[in-house]
């Protein structure tokens, strides 16, 4: 089956952006070899393009989003995905929206449903490319704008349900976000209650709340960080343990096996290098 032209034009426009030695707007998951993972941590909005490949997501696979396809997924504490390549590879192009980025787009709409699946039409191909392409020269200040236009073009697309992807903002974020910036440091639960101000009890029943504990907050930014290096970057794995704040790449390892089925080694072997085409 041959790719339509604005496809791989965009193919060819995030893996040559995605070669440079920078901050980027957007991340890249590619591989060779299907990657089965369970409990995959969603905790912003999350708009996945899908390039090459297939993507199955739910404890059975139930969702599909084939080459060609995009879908949007609110944040979610743990779902299962599947990677799997076709012809060549699978290969994804990532964009995390922040909430205030919905500001402005549309009325707000109330769903249960959680995520939004629909086609890469050749105007969001190219909006999609001139943003990979746009992210080379442009301040980081300014990314909001441009996912903002990525929003506004989908909804007026039609893709109105993508507005029920940013929920209100929950306990639960709120210390992911104060995880985030320190994932290798040990943040104790007194210095987590002080920056969101309340007692240890109220933070703890607010959690229990929304089915979640600061322990499993941790375990998610650790384990969220190193799927994300593993999927994006060549770093060696006892590397990437110490950047999440384990001691020893055996229990980063365990952990990590523990959480997503697979241990970092096997998911390494399924990816390749990303290389431009001509």
């Amino acid at each position: 089956m041959t790719m339509p032209a604005n496809m791989n034009k965009l193919i060819n426009a995030i893996k040559a952006t995605n070669n440079q030695d920078r901050a980027l707007p957007f991340s890249v998951y590619s591989s060779i070899k299907e990657q089965h993972l369970l409990n995959v941590p969603v905790v912003k909005p999350l708009f996945i393009a899908v390039l090459d490949g297939d993507k199955k997501l739910g404890k059975e696979g139930e969702i599909v989003c084939r080459a060609g396809d995009f879908i949007f997924l609110s944040d979610n504490p743990a779902i299962n995905m599947r990677n799997i390549p076709k012809e060549k590879e699978y290969f994804a192009l990532l964009i995390e929206f922040d909430y205030q980025d919905f500001d402005g787009i549309g009325a707000k709409t109330v769903s249960d449903k959680s995520y939004s699946i629909g086609e890469i039409s050749i105007a969001l191909a190219k909006c999609l490319q001139q943003f990979v392409e746009w992210s080379l020269y442009s301040p980081k200040e300014l990314w909001s704008l441009r996912r903002k236009e990525i929003l506004h073009l989908l909804y007026h697309l039609g893709h109105k349900d993508i507005l029920a992807m940013a929920t209100p903002h929950k306990l639960g974020q709120k210390i992911h976000a104060i995880l985030s910036k320190q994932p290798s440091a040990e943040i104790s639960l007194t210095a987590i209650c002080q920056q969101v101000a309340m007692s240890e009890s109220t933070l703890r029943r607010k959690l229990a709340a929304e089915r979640t504990t600061v322990q499993e907050i941790k375990d998610q930014v650790k384990l969220g960080l190193g799927l994300h290096l593993l999927q994006t970057t060549s770093h060696a794995i006892v590397y990437i343990a110490e950047q999440c704040g384990y001691q020893s790449q055996s229990r980063f390892s365990s952990r990590f096996k523990a959480r997503f089925g697979l241990t970092p080694s096997a998911l390494r072997k399924t990816k390749q290098k990303i290389k431009v085409t001509e």
